[in-house]
């Protein structure tokens, strides 16, 4: 232990049943995660941004020299598949809400993806409502009321469930201990492994994981200790914890191996993230020169080179030590849209998917029930009878320069590219105020990866003054235009309340994709200034001393820790 447990301090709202989850055990369970890590938390979320400083000042990303001899040992492999894991062609990733749970275990995926991180906008009513309705999914008690009525049970075949908890740089500002706010991490993954590690495992399962916005192998290896050291508090065989990292950061990708190594008595896989990765490439190189301006970004897909060579390197580099690969999701929502249009859009998903499974991937993961069938048949079609391809070896030679070069990319920028990152933006924010972390939008299902990408572009083409193929640049003032104009669409008869929530979307997106630096995400800003419960939030000006409130770890945390 570094410092003796401090007494977490609940500061949200206790609605019904919430005493059920944030029990004086699972908080002193939560303390006890929280005294071990949380300086080592606080040096790691340092040590990336100095990293990102570097490579902001031309410092270039390669394999690491220092771990040549992990990559070179071919005698290592991760953890057989845990029971549950076996099969993973379809995974179903939804928020973890009521309505949403039930219909994922009915959906006929072989895994649930419980997602606490992207796909939920996180209050302090939603997250605990989410432990909530996975306590009562472990148990086989969830049923959800629809408003006709009727009543939605779970039926008796039921996907495996993992769960997502929030990334290592947000916070818990509801859970605060000596008056510093809580590591989301640990708040989430602490809560969930309290109440259902046991039950779990008794099940004939055990407690899962996908682990979302690695950065490197040394945030891999902190989570693996979190692993150990909860396994060890609650009389957990080791090894019984599970986790599928997310390669959703270019800098990650770099270090697949290192990664897969630091976990793997608890490793099952990796995952190709899309859309966080290309906007972990803007993120990483947005103060660099215009070589690396990205297109318009749906002209940005598996197929484009840089991410083809990650996805190769991804399945080959999985498939050498033994994990399962996955495929990233298939975000068409085709019950929004008529049944030529809704047949094409499967048409197109099954194609993704035959892609997917003919260059090894394991399985893949679908954003919505309606696709579960179509993903299953394409993977199908490749595996037969198999479970998954880990026996399959592709050796691939993926460069250093390969992750990042831009090579045969049109980098062409339109001002419909423009209009649609502000639309997109505008309303997924305005849905993510209002509660709401999934949002149907022009037949896809976004999630905050979609802001992330669209405010990150916007900045970058911004910064580089880049030129539009219409022949303008993008200026403040194009920008301006183009913010009123949307708004003008999208707020067109709404009520006040409705309306207000756009102007809060707009200053969000001002504040992370206008200003004179790229914030690392917009979650910590708009978190702070909307999400926490009302007498938490900061009236007047945020800065980031209040956004990194939860690193204030005191001195005698950190000195016994070492990342």
């Amino acid at each position: 232990m570094n410092r003796p447990n401090g007494t977490p301090t609940v500061r949200g709202t206790m609605h019904p049943r919430f005493d059920e989850i944030v029990t004086p055990e699972a908080l002193a369970f939560v303390a006890k995660l929280d005294a071990e890590f949380a300086g080592r938390r606080a040096e790691l979320l340092q040590a990336r941004r100095q990293h990102s400083r570097r490579i902001s000042q031309g410092a270039n990303l390669d394999f690491l020299p220092e771990t040549a001899s992990i990559r070179e040992d071919t005698s290592w492999r991760v953890a057989d598949p845990a029971p549950g894991l076996e099969d993973r062609r379809c995974e179903l990733v939804s928020p973890a809400n009521r309505k949403m749970a039930v219909h994922a275990l009915n959906s006929g995926a072989d895994i649930w993806l419980a997602d606490l991180e992207d796909a939920t906008a996180p209050s302090w009513k939603n997250l605990v409502q989410g432990q909530l309705n996975l306590f009562d999914a472990v148990r086989g008690q969830l049923s959800y009321d629809e408003s006709n009525g009727e009543r939605l049970s779970v039926g008796e075949h039921r996907p495996t469930l993992v769960m997502r908890p929030r990334g290592w740089h947000l916070c818990e500002k509801h859970l605060a201990v000596d008056s510093r706010p809580m590591s989301a991490s640990l708040v989430d993954f602490g809560l969930y492994f309290f109440h259902n590690a046991q039950k779990l495992t008794d099940l004939g399962a055990g407690p899962y994981f996908y682990l979302p916005k690695i950065e490197n192998h040394h945030e891999a290896r902190l989570w693996n200790d979190v692993f150990v050291f909860a396994q060890n508090q609650l009389g957990i065989p080791q090894g019984t914890i599970r986790a599928t990292v997310l390669i959703e950061t270019i800098t990650a990708a770099f270090e697949m191996e290192e990664i897969l190594y630091e976990l793997r008595e608890h490793c099952s896989g990796l995952n190709a993230g899309r859309w966080d990765y290309i906007f972990s490439y803007v993120r990483t190189f947005a103060h660099r020169g215009e070589e690396f301006v990205l297109p318009d970004r749906d002209k940005i897909t598996m197929t484009t080179p840089f991410m083809r060579a990650y996805t190769s390197l991804l399945v080959s580099t999985c498939h050498k030590r033994g994990a399962h690969a996955i495929g990233g999701p298939a975000a068409v929502n085709p019950t929004l849209q008529d049944e030529e249009r809704r047949l094409r859009a499967l048409n197109v998903v099954r194609a993704e998917k035959e892609r997917e499974a003919a260059e090894g991937f394991d399985g893949s993961w679908v954003a919505h029930p309606a696709l579960v069938e179509t993903c299953r048949t394409a993977y199908a079609a490749v595996l037969g009878t198999k479970h998954d391809q880990r026996d399959v070896q592709r050796e691939v030679q993926v460069t250093a320069d390969d992750l990042i070069s831009l090579d045969g990319v049109q980098q062409t920028i339109s001002l419909q590219g423009v209009r649609t990152n502000v639309s997109v933006a505008l309303r997924y924010l305005a849905s993510w105020i209002g509660g709401r972390g999934a949002v149907a939008i022009d037949t896809l299902m976004e999630d905050a990866a979609t802001v992330e990408i669209s405010r990150a572009q916007l900045w970058q083409w911004l910064f580089h003054e880049s030129q539009l193929a219409e022949g303008p640049f993008v200026t403040r003032d194009l920008l301006d235009r183009v913010v009123d104009e949307e708004m003008a669409k999208l707020t067109r008869g709404l009520d006040d309340k409705h309306t207000e929530r756009y102007q809060q979307a707009r200053g969000i997106l001002e504040e992370t994709a206008f200003g004179d630096y790229l914030p690392g995400f917009f979650t910590t800003y708009a978190y702070v200034r909307y999400l926490i419960d009302r007498p938490l939030r900061i009236s007047g000006p945020i800065d980031k001393e209040d956004i990194r409130q939860s690193e204030m770890v005191d001195s005698s945390a950190k000195a016994g820790s070492a990342a």
